[in-house]
């Protein structure tokens, strides 16, 4: 069969099974054949010079929040590689409001207390004198809390005597509201923005798109589909040009909008569906608990600071969420950090009857015991880990959780060796979804200051390739079709600038992506190679 597109002259990483080539032919949106030969070429085949580079299967980022990633585009950036101190997160919030007619809202996005220089939460009066004429609300890089001004308190109707709603708190100091937001209460904030319309949100689902596009992604999942726009985001993805192939997620907290998808019809893809189709609405996601930089993850030990954190539900309304959602037929996708809120869950997950020809997934399972991972195996439920978070939040998992659980956080190596396909993703926009830095902690187990947490845990870069890749595919029942590249896969490729099988590791954070494909598709083309 003659090429339709070749790739040569470089290193082709099949799969970890397969090792690596000099070249591959691409044809009909498929891999036609390995190597680099000349003789798979036809007068209109497109030959692309390697030269050298590494040609990988596209990323596939297993759990991030695609449409609200893109939604951040348009709110003020607080994340902690730009923003380390109280000034600067009000000189934003002020600039940014002097662009927003009065009234209106003022939202932030990504900060981190711990990096700022007052090692603590912003404060309702601090926002309240930047920003006294717009309601502000700035969420945690967390996403699991955020700080209010007295007018989004009020706009919220969150008084001093308002009680704290299930698997939520409204923190105060001494009786007096401080502004922080935590777990489900912030949906009392957010009920009281408006929504963004559908075609805001189409515009936030192709730029983040695109954005994914540049890193080398081909596959996403959009975790708790609903969160942002409820229902109106089905028909956001419906009018946005899409060019990831998306694992969809809906929200599944009473509050989300999994029950309304149901009563109007919406059912579960099914392995054996069309999996060429671009949005394949296959899972429900509940939550256990909050996150570990946050205090509110659930663990059976306390922290440090004290306190064991926030559960969002009891067991029996956990239980009766799970056994709804897998009797419809729904892949379970639940979020679950600490130890005690991946016990319930689990627990839970194993009383519904999880087998493992359901690919049920615990989200994140950060803090997982041995025994815990043991029954997980048995019933081949999946963790969905973020390395990232190693190297993003380390430094305060040790300040928070000590050094011995701290280290043995998101422990890929154990996955991988026992064989759990653990799927690497940013959980992006709580952590940056370019996925050099995910690659970078996996094979070192750095913290960004350079700390190393738990060394038996790194893998080889070759390992760090599968969890990007085939792991990510098997969690959404597409191993079949993508995360290698072998004869009759789909030719969904990423072209990296440089050869990270062999660079130091030091260099995986300054690589970039030169071109994606999706089904033999430009998607990405940095140096417009393809014309």
């Amino acid at each position: 069969m003659q090429a339709e597109i070749l790739f040569t002259n470089g290193k082709v990483f099949r799969g970890l099974a397969g090792g690596v080539s000099d070249g591959i032919a691409i044809a009909g949106g498929k891999v036609v054949a390995l190597g680099g030969s000349r003789d798979l070429a036809g007068p209109d085949t497109k030959v692309v010079d390697l030269g050298g580079r590494l040609l990988i299967p596209a990323f596939n980022e297993a759990h991030m929040h695609l449409l609200p990633f893109g939604l951040g585009l348009r709110q003020v950036r607080l994340r902690a590689e730009e923003v380390r101190s109280l000034d600067e997160v009000l000189t934003r919030l002020r600039e940014a409001a002097a662009r927003t007619p009065k009234g209106q809202w003022v939202l932030g996005t990504g900060y981190d207390h711990t990096a700022l220089d007052i090692s603590r939460h912003p404060d309702v009066a601090e926002l309240d004198r930047a920003v006294p004429d717009h309601p502000v609300f700035i969420t945690r890089t967390c996403g699991h809390m955020g700080v209010a001004n007295s007018a989004a308190l009020r706009l919220a109707g969150i008084g001093h005597n308002t009680p704290d709603p299930e698997g939520g708190v409204i923190v105060r100091e001494k009786g007096r509201l401080t502004g922080l937001i935590q777990e489900r209460a912030m949906g009392m904030v957010k009920r009281a923005m408006p929504a963004p319309d559908e075609a805001v949100m189409a515009e936030a689902i192709e730029a983040a798109g695109q954005h994914l596009a540049s890193l080398g992604f081909a596959s996403a999942t959009d975790m708790n589909v609903g969160m942002s726009g409820g229902m109106a985001e089905l028909a956001a993805y419906r009018r946005a040009r899409v060019v990831q192939r998306m694992w969809m997620v809906l929200a599944g907290n009473p509050e989300g909008i999994a029950a309304e998808a149901w009563e109007s019809g919406l059912r579960p893809w099914l392995p054996g569906g069309d999996a060429a189709e671009m949005l394949r609405y296959g899972a429900v996601k509940v939550f256990a608990d909050g996150s570990a930089g946050g205090l509110t993850a659930a663990f059976f030990d306390p922290y440090l600071p004290g306190g064991t954190g926030v559960f969002t539900f009891p067991d029996a309304t956990m239980r009766e969420l799970l056994s709804r959602y897998h009797e419809q037929g729904w892949q379970l996708d639940i979020h679950a950090i600490g130890d005690a809120a991946i016990e319930q869950v689990l627990s839970a997950m194993e009383e519904a009857g999880a087998t493992p020809e359901r690919r049920h997934r615990i989200e994140h399972c950060g803090f997982v015991t041995r025994d815990q991972r043991r029954r997980m195996k048995a019933r081949g439920i999946l963790p969905v880990p973020q390395p990232v978070f190693m190297r993003e939040f380390g430094e305060t998992y040790l300040k928070v959780l000590g050094p011995e659980r701290a280290m043995r956080a998101y422990p890929m190596k154990t996955w991988m060796d026992e064989g759990q396909h653990p799927s690497a993703s940013s959980d992006s926009p709580v952590s940056n979804v370019d996925p050099f830095g995910n690659l970078h902690v996996m094979v070192t187990r750095e913290t960004a200051q350079g700390r190393v947490m738990g060394p038996e845990e790194r893998l080889t870069i070759e390992e760090a390739l599968h969890a990007y890749t085939w792991c990510g595919a098997y969690s959404t029942f597409a191993e079949g079709s993508r995360g290698t590249l072998e004869p009759g896969m789909d030719a969904d490729i990423a072209v990296l600038d440089r050869d990270i099988l062999t660079a130091d590791p030091a260099e995986i954070l300054a690589t970039r992506c030169d071109l994606t494909l999706h089904g033999g598709t430009v998607i990405h083309d940095r140096h417009r190679e393809m014309g």
